[in-house]
């Protein structure tokens, strides 16, 4: 028997009442999920004090520092800074926790490993990588500490792995500098950005199925980064400037006049070549459902050559230029792409690709707003990278909790069902963990699509 809407009512009303013991339940599970993590600290304290740190980067705390963490658990302030600031422990096996959970709980042999660079302005000198370098959060050159971030993206979700900071020329050309801010010495050596990418990349890569390597302009602009994915049999779709020449191997070359060198195809901006196409030359492809109809993309592909003639970094990539409308038809945004795909690719499968190079952005702006990614108060490397780890432990158990939540049943004998829970009106929604599954570390490269394609609009 069907209820009443009144019954229906008071059910869905009792629904809304947050228990008392909820809370209780939250701390209980986050212990639990700090277990794996924690394992491998030999002393008791230093498990208690990394539960503590991570309960509060995932509290309410408006400044998620180590003085307010240990006054918001009654505990001495210099305990919990010393512990992150100074305590020598390793935190590189908690990272590799980290990388394993995400892909047993989120991986998919059509992954996509995200990168992005991210900045933290600083003032002063001291602080262990700062320097006058450009600030996407002020959007201007100024003091900052920039590290890059390692992200992964499947339709299950999509959480931040690894990361590690970025030491500018003027920091490792300084070596009584870096002894000051304890960098260790397998880490003085300059080092791009890009080469950070590939270090994490091959550090995590074999524990996050993944068919796809994203990331943004910075990441797609040199031609060297690209051929260095190629040379490990890596998919990628890389943004790249607006200047990117290319040449379009689509068109006929020039005729041979007889005379002197054969012509070769004249080299042109991406921005230039993509404004002389008409309008048949795009492809539709829906988004998402909106309130007033399908929300659409516009985007094509082209077979063309990259990279300086007579150099290594010449190559055949695919172009891919997806365009964005407003309500008014009007052209608002155009991103331009370069991927070592095959041409028969979909296009689709390259917007879902792109579009999971924007879900980093959102883990990173997560990370900084609600586990306390950006408000540690260290200076030196080892409590820089303590902090961070223990961030990304908290960013993840809020996923975790979040995909928890939207679970319909909390027995863990029963798949969740949305459909059961319909049937089951009755029934208090619950939550649960996601059942943890096996699956292949890397899948190979194909062109065909695989998997339900991302949204590339935030729903």
């Amino acid at each position: 028997m069907e209820c009443s809407f009144e019954e229906r009512k008071c059910e869905l009303e009792a629904e809304c009442k947050v228990s008392r013991n909820m809370f209780a339940a939250v701390t209980s599970r986050l212990k639990k999920f700090m277990e794996p993590f924690v394992a491998g600290f030999r002393r008791r304290e230093q498990k208690a004090n990394a539960t503590s740190v991570v309960e509060g980067l995932c509290s309410d705390l408006e400044d998620k520092n180590c003085e307010s963490i240990a006054y918001l658990f009654g505990q001495d302030r210099k305990t919990i800074q010393h512990f992150v600031g100074e305590s020598q422990w390793d935190d590189e096996p908690l990272r590799k926790e980290l990388a394993r959970q995400v892909g047993a709980e989120l991986g998919e042999h059509d992954g996509v490993i995200a990168f992005d660079p991210s900045a933290f302005p600083k003032s002063g000198k001291r602080s262990v990588g700062v320097s006058r370098q450009w600030c996407g959060r002020l959007g201007k050159v100024d003091n900052c500490q920039v590290a890059v971030y390692l992200g992964y993206v499947s339709s299950k979700g999509h959480a931040l792995v690894d990361t590690e900071l970025y030491l500018p020329k003027e920091w490792t050309d300084d070596k009584e500098r870096m002894k000051r801010a304890g960098v260790p010495k397998h880490r003085q050596r300059y080092r791009t950005r890009h080469e950070i990418c590939l270090e994490l990349l091959d550090r995590r890569g074999e524990q996050l199925p993944h068919s796809w390597i994203t990331g943004d302009d910075e990441m797609g602009r040199p031609a060297e980064f690209r051929r260095k994915l190629r040379d490990r049999n890596e998919r990628y779709l890389l943004a790249v400037p607006c200047n990117t020449t290319i040449r379009d191997l689509e068109i006929p070359a020039p005729e041979y006049s007889g005379k002197g060198r054969p012509a070769k195809l004249p080299s042109c901006r991406v921005d230039r070549w993509t404004a002389d196409r008409s309008d048949h030359d795009w492809t539709e492809i829906e988004v998402r459902d909106g309130e007033k109809g399908p929300l659409k993309v516009e985007a094509l592909k082209r077979h063309v050559e990259t990279g300086k003639r007579g150099r290594s970094t010449v190559a055949t990539e695919m172009l891919v230029v997806i365009r964005y409308r407003d309500r008014d038809s009007a052209v608002v945004k155009t991103d331009y792409y370069l991927s070592n795909a095959e041409p028969q690719t979909p296009l689709a499968e390259f917007c879902r690709a792109a579009k999971a190079e924007h879900r980093i952005e959102e883990c990173i702006q997560r990370g900084k707003g609600e586990a306390g990614l950006a408000d540690y108060e260290v200076r030196n490397w080892i409590g820089w990278h303590h902090h961070q780890t223990l961030s990304l432990l908290a960013s993840w158990f809020l996923n975790v909790e979040t995909r928890r939540a939207e679970k319909k049943d909390a027995r863990h004998h029963l798949q969740s069902s949305p459909s059961w829970h319909r049937l089951h009106p009755s029934r208090r929604v619950a939550m649960r963990y996601t059942p943890r599954c096996n699956v292949a570390n890397r899948a190979t490269v194909a062109s065909e699509p695989v998997g339900q394609a991302l949204p590339l609009e935030k729903a």
